[in-house]
Protein backbone atom coordinates (compact mmCIF):
# COMPACT_ATOMS: atom_id res chain seq x y z
CA UNK A 1 0.00 0.00 0.00
CA UNK A 2 2.97 2.73 1.10
CA UNK A 3 4.62 1.38 -2.39
CA UNK A 4 1.52 2.58 -4.34
CA UNK A 5 1.04 5.68 -2.47
CA UNK A 6 5.20 6.64 -3.10
CA UNK A 7 4.09 5.69 -7.04
CA UNK A 8 1.16 7.67 -6.86
CA UNK A 9 2.70 11.07 -5.18
CA UNK A 10 5.80 10.24 -7.86
CA UNK A 11 3.42 10.55 -10.93
CA UNK A 12 1.94 13.69 -9.51
CA UNK A 13 5.23 15.53 -9.37
CA UNK A 14 6.02 14.70 -12.51
CA UNK A 15 3.13 15.81 -14.22
CA UNK A 16 3.33 18.61 -12.34
CA UNK A 17 7.11 19.38 -13.28
CA UNK A 18 6.86 18.98 -17.22
CA UNK A 19 9.29 17.65 -18.81
CA UNK A 20 11.81 19.70 -17.88
CA UNK A 21 11.24 18.95 -14.03
CA UNK A 22 11.39 22.68 -13.35
CA UNK A 23 8.78 23.66 -11.48
CA UNK A 24 10.01 26.59 -10.02
CA UNK A 25 11.23 28.36 -12.71
CA UNK A 26 7.97 27.89 -14.57
CA UNK A 27 5.92 29.31 -11.75
CA UNK A 28 8.00 32.37 -12.60
CA UNK A 29 7.45 32.59 -15.73
CA UNK A 30 3.87 33.37 -15.14
CA UNK A 31 2.34 37.16 -14.95
CA UNK A 32 4.63 40.02 -15.99
CA UNK A 33 8.56 40.18 -14.66
CA UNK A 34 10.43 42.74 -14.80
CA UNK A 35 14.17 42.30 -13.99
CA UNK A 36 16.52 44.65 -13.56
CA UNK A 37 20.61 44.22 -14.86
CA UNK A 38 22.01 47.23 -14.31
CA UNK A 39 25.72 46.20 -15.32
CA UNK A 40 24.13 45.45 -18.46
CA UNK A 41 22.44 48.74 -18.79
CA UNK A 42 18.87 47.14 -19.18
CA UNK A 43 15.47 46.08 -17.40
CA UNK A 44 13.95 43.39 -19.08
CA UNK A 45 10.59 42.60 -19.18
CA UNK A 46 8.58 39.54 -20.00
CA UNK A 47 4.84 38.27 -20.42
CA UNK A 48 4.22 34.54 -19.62
CA UNK A 49 7.56 33.87 -19.91
CA UNK A 50 8.09 35.66 -22.90
CA UNK A 51 9.90 38.12 -23.98
CA UNK A 52 7.82 41.68 -24.51
CA UNK A 53 10.46 44.82 -24.18
CA UNK A 54 13.54 46.11 -22.36
CA UNK A 55 14.07 49.40 -20.87
CA UNK A 56 17.39 50.13 -22.16
CA UNK A 57 20.33 52.77 -21.60
CA UNK A 58 23.85 51.88 -23.79
CA UNK A 59 26.55 54.40 -24.31
CA UNK A 60 25.50 54.55 -27.75
CA UNK A 61 22.37 56.12 -27.36
CA UNK A 62 21.76 59.58 -26.02
CA UNK A 63 18.66 58.69 -23.99
CA UNK A 64 16.97 55.48 -22.36
CA UNK A 65 14.74 53.85 -24.76
CA UNK A 66 11.96 50.58 -24.90
CA UNK A 67 13.36 48.06 -27.14
CA UNK A 68 12.66 46.52 -29.14
CA UNK A 69 8.55 46.13 -29.09
CA UNK A 70 7.51 42.63 -29.19
CA UNK A 71 3.28 41.86 -30.46
CA UNK A 72 1.96 39.18 -29.25
CA UNK A 73 3.04 35.97 -31.07
CA UNK A 74 6.74 37.32 -30.93
CA UNK A 75 6.52 39.77 -33.50
CA UNK A 76 9.13 42.73 -33.18
CA UNK A 77 7.43 46.07 -34.29
CA UNK A 78 10.37 48.15 -33.79
CA UNK A 79 13.31 48.99 -36.53
CA UNK A 80 16.34 46.81 -35.57
CA UNK A 81 18.93 49.84 -36.52
CA UNK A 82 20.34 51.02 -34.60
CA UNK A 83 21.03 49.04 -32.53
CA UNK A 84 20.40 45.73 -33.59
CA UNK A 85 20.56 46.31 -37.25
CA UNK A 86 18.25 44.05 -39.89
CA UNK A 87 19.12 43.30 -43.78
CA UNK A 88 17.58 45.64 -45.94
CA UNK A 89 15.80 48.12 -43.38
CA UNK A 90 16.07 51.63 -44.03
CA UNK A 91 19.24 53.39 -41.89
CA UNK A 92 18.00 57.08 -41.79
CA UNK A 93 17.52 58.58 -38.64
CA UNK A 94 20.12 56.88 -36.34
CA UNK A 95 18.17 58.52 -33.35
CA UNK A 96 15.33 56.71 -34.12
CA UNK A 97 15.32 53.58 -31.60
CA UNK A 98 12.58 51.92 -30.59
CA UNK A 99 10.48 53.95 -28.11
CA UNK A 100 11.80 57.09 -26.88
CA UNK A 101 10.44 60.32 -25.04
CA UNK A 102 12.02 63.66 -25.72
CA UNK A 103 11.85 66.97 -27.84
CA UNK A 104 13.45 68.76 -30.65
CA UNK A 105 13.76 72.60 -28.87
CA UNK A 106 13.78 72.86 -25.14
CA UNK A 107 15.39 76.20 -24.41
CA UNK A 108 17.42 76.16 -27.88
CA UNK A 109 18.71 72.78 -27.35
CA UNK A 110 17.78 69.79 -29.74
CA UNK A 111 16.88 66.77 -27.36
CA UNK A 112 15.45 65.00 -30.41
CA UNK A 113 18.19 64.77 -32.85
CA UNK A 114 21.20 63.71 -30.73
CA UNK A 115 23.51 60.47 -31.94
CA UNK A 116 27.04 59.72 -32.29
CA UNK A 117 26.27 60.89 -35.92
CA UNK A 118 26.28 64.38 -34.84
CA UNK A 119 29.42 66.45 -35.99
CA UNK A 120 31.79 67.41 -33.36
CA UNK A 121 30.89 71.13 -34.33
CA UNK A 122 27.39 70.90 -33.60
CA UNK A 123 27.35 68.83 -30.55
CA UNK A 124 27.02 71.93 -28.42
CA UNK A 125 23.57 72.53 -30.01
CA UNK A 126 22.41 69.33 -28.88
CA UNK A 127 20.74 67.93 -25.33
CA UNK A 128 20.93 64.62 -23.62
CA UNK A 129 18.70 62.74 -21.52
CA UNK A 130 20.82 60.70 -18.94
CA UNK A 131 19.38 57.60 -17.13
CA UNK A 132 20.50 58.40 -13.35
CA UNK A 133 18.29 55.51 -11.09
CA UNK A 134 16.04 52.71 -10.92
CA UNK A 135 13.42 53.97 -8.12
CA UNK A 136 11.46 50.35 -7.98
CA UNK A 137 10.61 47.48 -10.07
CA UNK A 138 7.60 45.35 -9.22
CA UNK A 139 6.82 41.92 -11.04
CA UNK A 140 3.04 40.96 -10.36
CA UNK A 141 0.55 38.39 -11.68
CA UNK A 142 -1.43 40.88 -13.76
CA UNK A 143 1.10 43.72 -14.69
CA UNK A 144 4.43 44.86 -13.99
CA UNK A 145 5.63 48.40 -13.12
CA UNK A 146 9.21 49.97 -13.16
CA UNK A 147 10.15 53.71 -12.29
CA UNK A 148 13.09 55.29 -13.54
CA UNK A 149 14.53 58.49 -12.66
CA UNK A 150 16.48 60.26 -15.53
CA UNK A 151 17.77 64.75 -16.11
CA UNK A 152 17.93 66.41 -19.66
CA UNK A 153 21.39 67.97 -19.68
CA UNK A 154 22.30 70.55 -22.57
CA UNK A 155 24.92 70.67 -24.69
CA UNK A 156 26.50 73.84 -22.34
CA UNK A 157 26.44 71.05 -19.46
CA UNK A 158 23.34 72.52 -17.70
CA UNK A 159 20.74 70.15 -16.13
CA UNK A 160 17.31 71.58 -17.16
CA UNK A 161 14.79 68.98 -16.33
CA UNK A 162 14.33 65.91 -13.63
CA UNK A 163 12.42 63.35 -15.56
CA UNK A 164 10.59 60.61 -13.12
CA UNK A 165 8.73 57.96 -15.61
CA UNK A 166 6.41 55.38 -14.42
CA UNK A 167 6.36 52.49 -17.02
CA UNK A 168 3.11 50.27 -16.61
CA UNK A 169 3.17 46.75 -18.40
CA UNK A 170 0.22 44.43 -18.62
CA UNK A 171 -2.55 42.75 -21.19
CA UNK A 172 -5.51 44.09 -22.33
CA UNK A 173 -7.74 41.18 -23.56
CA UNK A 174 -5.25 39.85 -26.67
CA UNK A 175 -3.24 43.13 -26.48
CA UNK A 176 -0.06 44.24 -24.64
CA UNK A 177 0.24 47.47 -23.06
CA UNK A 178 2.74 50.21 -22.14
CA UNK A 179 1.53 52.58 -19.92
CA UNK A 180 4.07 55.81 -19.86
CA UNK A 181 3.62 58.39 -17.31
CA UNK A 182 6.34 60.87 -17.33
CA UNK A 183 6.96 63.65 -15.07
CA UNK A 184 9.33 66.37 -15.65
CA UNK A 185 10.30 69.03 -13.11
CA UNK A 186 12.29 72.21 -14.13
CA UNK A 187 15.75 72.66 -12.56
CA UNK A 188 15.77 75.83 -14.66
CA UNK A 189 12.87 77.33 -16.99
CA UNK A 190 12.70 75.35 -19.51
CA UNK A 191 10.42 76.42 -22.72
CA UNK A 192 9.72 73.89 -25.37
CA UNK A 193 9.83 75.84 -28.35
CA UNK A 194 7.29 75.39 -31.01
CA UNK A 195 8.54 72.50 -32.80
CA UNK A 196 8.04 69.61 -35.01
CA UNK A 197 10.34 66.82 -33.14
CA UNK A 198 8.88 65.45 -30.32
CA UNK A 199 7.31 63.84 -27.75
CA UNK A 200 6.69 60.28 -27.45
CA UNK A 201 8.23 58.74 -30.51
CA UNK A 202 8.63 54.52 -31.97
CA UNK A 203 10.41 53.62 -34.87
CA UNK A 204 8.42 51.07 -36.46
CA UNK A 205 10.05 47.63 -38.57
CA UNK A 206 9.71 48.07 -42.11
CA UNK A 207 6.95 45.86 -42.88
CA UNK A 208 4.90 48.73 -40.99
CA UNK A 209 6.19 51.74 -43.37
CA UNK A 210 4.02 52.95 -45.83
CA UNK A 211 3.71 51.19 -49.20
CA UNK A 212 2.82 55.04 -50.64
CA UNK A 213 5.87 56.68 -49.21
CA UNK A 214 8.08 58.34 -51.57
CA UNK A 215 11.33 59.12 -49.23
CA UNK A 216 12.86 62.14 -49.51
CA UNK A 217 14.80 65.44 -47.33
CA UNK A 218 13.74 65.79 -43.97
CA UNK A 219 14.88 69.11 -42.09
CA UNK A 220 15.08 69.29 -38.59
CA UNK A 221 14.65 72.11 -36.50
CA UNK A 222 18.42 73.60 -36.69
CA UNK A 223 18.13 73.06 -40.39
CA UNK A 224 20.09 69.77 -40.52
CA UNK A 225 18.91 67.41 -43.30
CA UNK A 226 18.23 63.58 -43.38
CA UNK A 227 18.02 62.18 -46.59
CA UNK A 228 14.94 58.92 -46.67
CA UNK A 229 15.27 56.81 -49.74
CA UNK A 230 12.36 56.77 -52.32
CA UNK A 231 12.25 53.67 -53.01
CA UNK A 232 9.41 51.96 -50.85
CA UNK A 233 10.54 48.68 -48.39
CA UNK A 234 9.51 45.37 -49.22
CA UNK A 235 6.49 44.30 -47.56
CA UNK A 236 5.41 47.48 -46.47
CA UNK A 237 1.86 47.48 -45.37
CA UNK A 238 1.48 50.44 -42.89
CA UNK A 239 -1.55 52.50 -42.71
CA UNK A 240 -2.52 55.28 -40.14
CA UNK A 241 -5.56 55.78 -39.09
CA UNK A 242 -6.54 58.47 -36.22
CA UNK A 243 -9.62 59.30 -34.06
CA UNK A 244 -11.06 61.86 -36.49
CA UNK A 245 -10.82 59.40 -39.95
CA UNK A 246 -7.33 60.78 -41.24
CA UNK A 247 -5.85 57.95 -43.07
CA UNK A 248 -2.74 56.90 -44.61
CA UNK A 249 -0.60 59.90 -45.38
CA UNK A 250 -3.20 62.14 -44.46
CA UNK A 251 -2.60 61.24 -40.81
CA UNK A 252 0.23 63.49 -40.65
CA UNK A 253 0.70 66.87 -38.79
CA UNK A 254 -3.41 66.42 -37.81
CA UNK A 255 -4.67 66.44 -34.20
CA UNK A 256 -6.70 63.27 -32.57
CA UNK A 257 -7.13 61.02 -29.59
CA UNK A 258 -5.83 58.64 -30.85
CA UNK A 259 -3.79 57.08 -33.91
CA UNK A 260 -3.43 53.23 -34.90
CA UNK A 261 -0.84 51.82 -37.61
CA UNK A 262 -1.57 48.44 -39.16
CA UNK A 263 0.44 46.67 -41.30
CA UNK A 264 0.60 42.81 -41.85
CA UNK A 265 3.59 39.90 -42.03
CA UNK A 266 3.74 36.56 -42.78
CA UNK A 267 0.31 36.91 -42.96
CA UNK A 268 -0.09 38.17 -39.45
CA UNK A 269 -1.98 41.81 -38.84
CA UNK A 270 -1.07 43.34 -35.87
CA UNK A 271 -1.56 46.95 -35.05
CA UNK A 272 0.27 49.41 -33.10
CA UNK A 273 -2.09 52.30 -31.13
CA UNK A 274 -0.93 55.41 -29.24
CA UNK A 275 -3.63 56.41 -26.92
CA UNK A 276 -2.90 60.35 -26.16
CA UNK A 277 -4.77 61.64 -22.44
CA UNK A 278 -6.97 64.74 -21.58
CA UNK A 279 -4.92 65.61 -19.02
CA UNK A 280 -1.83 66.00 -21.08
CA UNK A 281 -0.25 69.47 -22.22
CA UNK A 282 -1.70 70.07 -25.46
CA UNK A 283 -4.31 68.15 -25.67
CA UNK A 284 -5.29 66.33 -28.43
CA UNK A 285 -1.67 65.52 -29.75
CA UNK A 286 -0.50 66.19 -33.34
CA UNK A 287 0.60 63.32 -35.14
CA UNK A 288 3.88 63.39 -36.68
CA UNK A 289 3.55 60.13 -38.22
CA UNK A 290 5.62 59.34 -41.19
CA UNK A 291 5.21 56.78 -43.84
CA UNK A 292 8.81 56.15 -43.59
CA UNK A 293 8.27 54.62 -40.19
CA UNK A 294 8.01 57.41 -37.74
CA UNK A 295 4.97 57.03 -35.42
CA UNK A 296 5.19 60.35 -32.90
CA UNK A 297 2.62 61.95 -30.94
CA UNK A 298 3.54 65.40 -30.61
CA UNK A 299 1.38 67.78 -28.28
CA UNK A 300 4.06 70.10 -27.84
CA UNK A 301 4.22 71.52 -31.25
CA UNK A 302 1.40 73.65 -32.76
CA UNK A 303 1.85 76.06 -35.54
CA UNK A 304 4.72 74.28 -37.03
CA UNK A 305 1.61 71.48 -37.99
CA UNK A 306 -0.64 74.42 -38.72
CA UNK A 307 0.15 77.91 -39.88
CA UNK A 308 -3.23 78.84 -38.86
CA UNK A 309 -2.71 78.40 -35.18
CA UNK A 310 -0.62 80.74 -33.16
CA UNK A 311 2.59 79.30 -31.25
CA UNK A 312 2.55 77.16 -28.41
CA UNK A 313 5.97 77.31 -26.70
CA UNK A 314 4.73 75.97 -23.94
CA UNK A 315 7.30 77.12 -20.62
CA UNK A 316 7.65 75.62 -17.20
CA UNK A 317 9.26 77.88 -14.52
CA UNK A 318 11.70 76.61 -11.91
CA UNK A 319 10.27 74.08 -10.02
CA UNK A 320 7.63 73.99 -11.73
CA UNK A 321 6.24 70.65 -13.04
CA UNK A 322 3.93 68.93 -15.32
CA UNK A 323 2.96 65.30 -16.55
CA UNK A 324 2.31 63.55 -19.74
CA UNK A 325 0.38 60.20 -19.79
CA UNK A 326 0.51 57.76 -22.74
CA UNK A 327 -1.17 54.23 -23.74
CA UNK A 328 0.52 52.33 -26.31
CA UNK A 329 -1.13 49.21 -27.07
CA UNK A 330 -0.13 45.99 -28.90
CA UNK A 331 -2.61 44.24 -31.04
CA UNK A 332 -2.22 40.82 -33.06
CA UNK A 333 -4.68 41.81 -35.35
CA UNK A 334 -6.95 44.66 -36.79
CA UNK A 335 -8.87 46.89 -34.76
CA UNK A 336 -12.04 49.06 -35.70
CA UNK A 337 -12.65 52.77 -34.38
CA UNK A 338 -14.93 51.50 -32.15
CA UNK A 339 -12.89 50.00 -30.50
CA UNK A 340 -10.14 52.10 -30.29
CA UNK A 341 -12.87 54.92 -28.98
CA UNK A 342 -13.49 52.53 -26.13
CA UNK A 343 -10.09 51.90 -25.36
CA UNK A 344 -9.42 55.50 -25.51
CA UNK A 345 -12.18 56.36 -22.52
CA UNK A 346 -11.24 53.87 -20.56
CA UNK A 347 -7.38 55.35 -20.49
CA UNK A 348 -9.13 58.52 -19.66
CA UNK A 349 -10.76 56.86 -16.73
CA UNK A 350 -7.37 55.53 -15.48
CA UNK A 351 -5.49 58.37 -14.99
CA UNK A 352 -7.47 60.99 -13.36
Amino acid sequence: MQARVSLLVLCSLVMLLGSDGNVLAKQSEKGVQITPNEAQRRVDITIDGQPFTSYVWPTSLKKPVLFPLIAPGGTEVTRGYPLTPHAGERVDHPHHAGMWFNYGNVNGFDFWNNSDAIKPENRGKMGSIYQEKILSAKSGHDRGELVVESVWITGAGDKILDDTTRYVFSTHGDARVIDQITTLKALDRAVFNDDKEGLLGIRVASWLESPTEKGGVFTDANGNPTKVADAGSPGASGIYLTSEGKRGDQAWGTRGRWCTLSGSKDSKTVTIAILDHPGNPGYPTYWHARGYGLFAANPLGRKIFDPNQTVFNYTLEKGQATTFRYRVLLYPHAVTAEEMNHDADAFAGDYK
